[in-house]
């Protein structure tokens, strides 16, 4: 790919994620604060999101393994993981927090185990997407992103 084309490539990749309903407008709040003195901010607070999520992530975990389940701490917990999803901009997957706590709310254990898969499903889908992204805009190198999603 020529050099020249990697910006439009990049832009078309970053609507993908907003048409596609990956992240929302927290996104581009982040992009706002992106500057030339700090160009991959978005991507070190998407690091640190991956990074601490992983814990919160093998609480939710071991808390699914208990039997029965303590619907009350899985639901604090997500609570936590979803203001981290909200924190980037994370739409899909902070949809999916919102179903498993209605699921906790509900007693409901089914509702729970196939909400968190699909919830891990989208937070991995998110994150390759992510990598792509950062890594092709790394690739452009500096530019104004943020702009409103069409």
């Amino acid at each position: 790919m020529e050099r020249n084309q990697l910006p439009r490539e990049v832009a078309l990749m970053r609507q993908s994620l907003f048409d596609q309903g990956y992240v929302d407008e927290q996104f581009v709040q982040l992009e706002e604060l992106q500057d030339e003195t700090n160009p991959n901010f978005v991507e070190e607070v998407a690091t640190l999101f991956y990074k601490d999520s992983a814990r919160l992530l093998a609480n939710i975990d071991q808390a699914m393994d208990r039997t029965p389940l303590d619907f009350t701490k899985l639901e604090n917990y997500m609570q936590q993981f979803k203001g981290s999803c909200s924190s980037i901009g994370a739409k899909k997957v902070k949809h999916e927090c919102t179903q498993f706590r209605e699921y906790c709310r509900a007693g409901s254990t089914d509702g729970c185990m196939r909400t968190f898969q699909q919830m891990k499903r989208e937070y991995s889908a998110l994150r390759k997407k992510l990598e792509t992204y950062f890594q092709l805009a790394r690739q452009a190198g500096p530019s104004n992103t943020a702009t409103r999603p069409r």
